[in-house]
């Protein structure tokens, strides 16, 4: 498909911080929306286009490198928004193998399959952006979250060596950490007033993508301003 907008491939785009993500770029930008839900990513290219947007639709396992590397290779990609995350929140002792393999797979692995595949077109046009969705759980642990907590702590130092490596190549990579997020992950039953929205954190991936090009804004960490008081 040619189109004449800058294209942004977004991952687990059909529902989330990844579908926020794609609605706000796309009144400027072309979407790739990539995530394994045919229904909902249909809808997400339904709604885009109604706006006048164009949305390409990417049914893609990012766990599976070699369908990752089958769908993005070849293409131009301008931005690289790895989003898709998953999360099983309970006790270490009681993790099962399955379940942290998952968050691994989803979590981390995802990040270098897609990262690995776009990147060298960015290298070689001299100029991209690789955007990261993290956690603040990449800095600070929590209890029942071992596994998590270990996949943001490892794509938030994958994010600052990559930098490191390919700013001076015109490339840009950024991670964008937020709190506490009201959003599949979320525990029902509970009130999710007082957490960021999904709107929230693609409004702070569109400012990164927006910051002069000499100018680079490597980490964004977002916070809900009031969180319940511990008791």
């Amino acid at each position: 498909m040619t189109n004449s907008r800058s294209s942004a491939l977004i991952t687990g785009a059909s529902r989330g911080i990844g579908r926020a993500i794609a609605l706000r770029l796309a009144p400027r930008w072309h979407i790739l929306a990539l995530a394994r839900t045919v229904p909902e990513l249909e809808t997400l290219a339904q709604e885009i286009r109604g706006k006048g947007g164009t949305c390409e639709q990417l049914v893609v396992d990012v766990t599976d490198g070699r369908a990752v590397r089958s769908a993005l290779q070849g293409r131009e990609v301008d931005v690289a928004i790895n989003n898709a995350g998953v999360g099983v929140m309970k006790p270490f002792v009681e993790l099962q193998p399955d379940e942290w393999q998952l968050m691994m797979d989803v979590n981390l692995n995802s990040v270098y399959h897609v990262t690995h595949t776009v990147l060298p077109g960015m290298i070689a046009r001299s100029r991209g952006h690789v955007i990261i969705i993290g956690s603040i759980s990449g800095k600070a642990g929590f209890a029942g979250g071992a596994a998590y907590s270990a996949t943001k702590f490892a794509v938030t130092g994958f994010a600052e060596s990559l930098m490191l490596e390919v700013r001076d190549a015109g490339v840009k990579v950024s991670v964008v950490m937020p709190g506490s997020v009201a959003t599949s992950f979320s525990r029902t039953g509970r009130d999710q007033s007082w957490k960021l929205m999904a709107e929230d954190v693609a409004a702070s991936v569109e400012f990164v993508l927006d910051t002069p090009q000499r100018m680079l804004v490597d980490r964004i960490e977002m916070r809900p301003l009031n969180p319940p008081k511990k008791t």
